[in-house]
């Protein structure tokens, strides 16, 4: 087991470095200077570029940023009046977790609740009418949900706010547009896995035993039908902080994804590195947490 470990951290290790290199040279490639202003004199955007290091060469600034990175330093914002990349996450991340982890527990109560009726009810109509849920769920990305719920259930019913966040009601809304393509993969994951168990022996055995329905879905078929469900979890949790950057900016929510998306239209390279780098270490973190539980629970995984 130390040796299944081991070999998961390093890849993981690797994937974050690979991730921060790709991802310093591609910014690089982006054409324009986050300095560039009419209004502003060229002498004074030299001197910013070179407070900032801008002014030497790309090999140069790699080696620069990756030393700072290994001791802590993510930079300071280019456009945000001197502000550290690492105050910035640390103010606005909790936000974003917030409404991540908030989505998530619910589309996730809701997904395996969904996959166990299909389950049960297979070719039925309860089935066919989840399914059908959960293939829109899927196809209709956020950019389209969030506005539409907005109008519907907040401008014309105004059942819930539209904008903003800090009480409960403002949080339904973002929780469902967020969480909407997670309850559709656990609802087709659960599915898949309960009706691939159905006809195993000792699911067999306990309906010979004289165990209820019930008993028999939730103490056998349910049990064994998780392994699926805790390996995309990992995916899962990252896909819906990440997935927040969208849906905050549809509800002017103010969390990390504002800042992201605002660093990628003026050019702000220390905030761009400093948010890619840690949601890429969050979902690669997320993936080593499962493939550890995931060797824990099937041994065959160690072995492979």
């Amino acid at each position: 087991m130390t040796k299944f470990i081991l070999k998961r951290v390093c890849i993981a290790i690797t994937t974050v470095f690979v991730l921060a290199t790709l991802t310093f040279f591609l910014m690089k490639m982006i054409p324009g200077d986050p300095f560039l202003n009419e209004k502003v004199k060229p002498n004074v955007q030299e001197l910013q570029r070179k407070y900032y290091g801008l002014d030497k060469p790309v090999w140069q600034q790699y080696l620069t940023y990756m030393g700072n990175l290994l001791k802590g330093d993510m930079g300071i914002s280019l456009t945000k009046a001197g502000r550290s990349v690492s105050s910035i996450i640390m103010e606005t991340f909790p936000v974003s977790a917030k409404l991540g982890l908030t989505s998530l527990f619910f589309a996730e109560i809701i997904g395996l609740g969904f996959g166990m009726l299909c389950a049960q009810f297979r070719g039925k109509w309860p089935d066919y009418l989840l399914m059908v849920v959960a293939i829109v769920g899927i196809a209709m990305p956020s950019m389209v949900l969030g506005p539409l719920l907005r109008y519907y259930l907040g401008v014309k019913a105004k059942l819930f706010p539209v904008t903003g966040w800090g009480t409960a009601a403002q949080m339904v809304l973002p929780s469902i547009v967020l969480g909407m393509s997670t309850i559709a993969n656990t609802t087709r994951s659960m599915r898949a896995s309960m009706l691939s168990v159905t006809t195993q022996d000792y699911v067999k055995t306990a309906k010979a035993k004289g165990l209820s329905q019930p008993e028999v879905v939730l103490k056998h078929e349910m049990k064994n039908s998780m392994v699926p469900i805790l390996t995309n979890m990992g995916v899962s949790i990252a896909s819906v902080l990440m997935g927040s950057f969208v849906v905050e900016q549809i509800f002017l929510i103010p969390g990390l994804g504002k800042y992201f998306v605002d660093s990628i239209s003026t050019l702000d390279y220390p905030v761009i590195m400093g948010t890619t780098i840690f949601y890429g270490t969050f979902l690669v973190v997320m993936n080593l947490i499962v493939d550890i539980l995931y060797g824990l629970v099937d041994p065959r995984i160690r072995v492979q």
